[in-house]
């Protein structure tokens, strides 16, 4: 199971990575990433909703 939560986390960052939406998304979306899997121990749902979430707001700041 870990190995799906992992494989989800990449296929976001290499999607939001793929859209060229730059480095500030990238870094945001690891870093919610990272965060959502702490805080939610480990859930698949919690990491990448914090990718996701990272992502938005590092896109926001990059603006």
């Amino acid at each position: 199971m870990k190995t799906f939560r992992r494989s989800g986390a990449a296929l976001a960052l290499a999607l939001l990575t793929a859209f060229g939406t730059g480095a500030c998304t990238l870094g945001g979306a690891a870093a919610g990433g990272y965060a959502g899997n702490k805080l939610t121990n480990g859930s698949a749902v919690g990491t990448v909703g914090g990718a996701v979430a990272g992502g938005v707001a590092g896109y926001e700041l990059s603006k």
